[in-house]
C-alpha cells in the first residue's frame, strides 16, 4: 500500500494508500467518526465507519488527542465537501505517539502565549499557510534573478565595518582583531562581486539593532540584496518591478489553498500585477501636505506617510529622487539636481509599507572619497570599497528586498512576527 502525501491524494482516487501525519481535530456521531489529518503538505478528512473497521480501530477515537501522531491506511474517495476535495475512508489507524495536554487548543489565545509557544504554534493552519507562502516568495525571487543573469554571491555575516554607520549594529568580539559586526546588508561586498560576475545577489539573514517596536520591524530578518553592473536608475526600477510582479504571479499560482486559509483578498494581489506608479520625494511631500501633514522638505517617510501615499492605489509606488541629506553616502547624485540622489523606495499598497530600498551607486572615486571624508568615515576600513572605483569603475545599481515584509504583504498578515518561523525582536529571544 503506497505511502503518499496529502497534497498528492488526487492522483490516488479509489485506491488504498497510507498517510502519515498528525491529528488536527476529530468529531464523532454514533457509528461514524471523523479524523482531520494533516501532514505538512495539506489536510484531509478521514471517515471511520463502525461496520468497516475493527472494534479496536473504531474505539481509538477515545484515545486520540490533538497533535497525536498516527499512520492511517484507507481508500481515497473524491468528495467535494471535504477539504481539498478528497477524503480517506479509514481501514486502519496505527498510533505513533499520543500527545498529552497539547497547550494550543483550537481556540483563540493571547499573542504572548502563542509567541512563547511558537515552536507549537507553527503547526496551526494559518501559520502553516504563511510559511508555505514564504517558501514560494523565497524561491520566486531566486528564480527571477537566476533567469535574468544574476549569480548567487554570498557575502559575509561578520564584517569589520558598517554599510550605513554603526549606530544600529550588533557588536561581536572577534579574537585578537577587535570588534566585528553582524551584517546589516551585503551590498558593499556585492559591489565587488559585480566587477567579476556582472550581476550578483545574496540572500540570507541580516541584523539591525535599532530599538523599533513597530509591527514591521525585526532585529533578525532575511534580505535579498542585488547589484548589477552597467545598470542605471531607470533600469534598476524596471528590474525591481518585474521581480515583484513575478513574485505576485507565483504566489497566486502556487498558494491558492494557503491564501484561502488566510482569507486573503486575492483580487487585490491580482490588481497589483500591473505597471507600478512613480512619485518623486518632492511630489510625495507635496501630496502629504495637501492631505494635512506638516512633514518637512527633507524628512524621511514614516509608516503613516507610506499608508497615505498608497491610499487608492492598487499597485506599489516608487518614491524616487530623495534629498541627499537623508540617504546613504554611496548613492549617486542626480545629474539634473545634485541635491538629490538616484535612490528609490518601493511602497506596497494596502498599508504594508516599504518592501524595497535601492539606488544607483556612486561610481566616481573622487566624489565618493569626498563624501566619505565629509562624513568622517574611517577611510582605511573602506579602502577596498574605494578601490572598486579605481580599477575599471562602471555605472551600477542595486536594491534590497525584505523577505518578511514581502511575505507579510502577500499573505495579508498584520504582524511581521508571523512571517518568519522564529521572530527576534527587542523583546523576544526565545524560543
Amino acid at each position: 500500500m503506497d505511502w503518499v502525501l496529502i497534497k498528492d491524494v488526487k492522483d490516488y482516487n479509489d485506491r488504498e494508500v497510507t498517510l502519515k501525519g498528525w491529528v488536527y481535530n476529530k468529531r464523532s456521531s454514533g457509528k461514524i467518526w471523523f479524523l482531520i489529518l494533516r501532514d505538512g503538505t495539506g489536510i484531509i478528512q478521514g471517515v471511520v465507519l463502525k461496520n468497516e473497521v475493527s472494534e479496536e480501530v473504531f474505539n481509538i477515537k477515545d484515545e486520540l488527542t490533538q497533535e497525536s501522531s498516527v499512520i492511517v491506511k484507507g481508500l481515497i474517495h473524491a468528495d467535494r465537501r471535504s477539504p481539498g476535495g478528497y477524503e480517506i475512508v479509514v481501514r486502519d489507524i496505527k498510533v505513533v505517539q499520543i500527545a498529552t495536554d497539547y497547550p494550543i487548543a483550537l481556540k483563540d489565545h493571547g499573542v504572548e502565549f502563542l509567541m512563547d509557544n511558537r515552536h507549537l504554534w507553527l503547526r496551526s493552519r494559518k501559520q502553516w499557510a504563511i510559511l508555505r507562502i514564504r517558501h514560494t516568495v523565497y524561491y520566486a525571487i531566486t528564480e527571477y534573478l537566476n533567469n535574468n543573469g544574476f549569480i548567487r554571491f554570498d557575502s559575509p555575516l561578520l564584517t569589520p565595518n558598517a554599510c550605513e554607520g554603526t549606530t544600529t549594529l550588533f557588536t561581536v568580539p572577534y579574537f585578537d582583531l577587535g570588534n566585528a559586526y553582524l551584517s546589516q546588508s551585503g551590498q558593499l561586498y556585492l559591489e565587488a562581486g559585480i566587477m567579476s560576475l556582472g550581476r550578483v545577489y545574496d540572500f540570507g539573514p541580516v541584523f539591525r539593532a535599532e530599538k523599533s517596536k513597530t509591527r514591521k520591524h525585526l532585529t533578525e530578518f532575511w534580505m535579498m540584496d542585488a547589484e548589477a553592473a552597467y545598470v542605471e536608475h531607470d533600469e534598476n526600477l524596471k528590474i525591481q518591478e518585474e521581480l515583484i510582479r513575478f513574485v505576485i504571479r507565483s504566489v497566486l499560482e502556487k498558494n491558492a489553498t494557503e491564501l484561502e486559509v488566510l482569507e486573503r483578498d486575492i483580487e487585490q494581489l491580482k490588481k497589483a500585477d500591473a505597471p507600478f506608479k512613480r512619485m518623486t520625494h518632492k511630489e510625495a511631500i507635496e501630496y502629504l501636505r495637501s492631505r494635512g501633514s506638516d512633514i518637512s522638505d527633507k524628512s524621511d517617510l514614516g509608516a503613516k506617510d507610506e499608508v497615505m501615499l498608497t491610499e487608492g492605489s492598487d499597485v506599489p509606488v516608487f518614491i524616487e529622487k530623495w534629498p541627499k541629506e537623508i540617504k546613504a553616502f554611496y548613492m549617486k547624485r542626480d545629474k539634473d539636481n545634485p541635491d538629490l540622489v538616484l535612490g528609490a523606495d518601493l511602497i506596497a499598497p494596502e498599508g504594508f509599507g516599504e518592501i524595497i530600498g535601492g539606488s544607483q551607486r556612486e561610481d566616481d572615486h573622487d566624489l565618493l572619497y569626498q563624501r566619505m571624508v565629509a562624513e568622517d568615515m574611517p577611510l582605511d576600513e573602506y579602502q577596498w570599497f574605494l578601490d572598486l572605483r579605481k580599477y575599471g569603475s562602471v555605472p551600477h545599481s542595486g536594491f534590497g528586498v525584505g523577505l518578511e515584509r514581502l511575505v507579510q504583504w502577500m499573505s495579508g498578515v498584520e504582524q511581521i512576527r508571523e512571517s518568519i518561523p522564529f521572530a527576534r525582536t527587542i523583546y523576544r529571544l526565545r524560543p
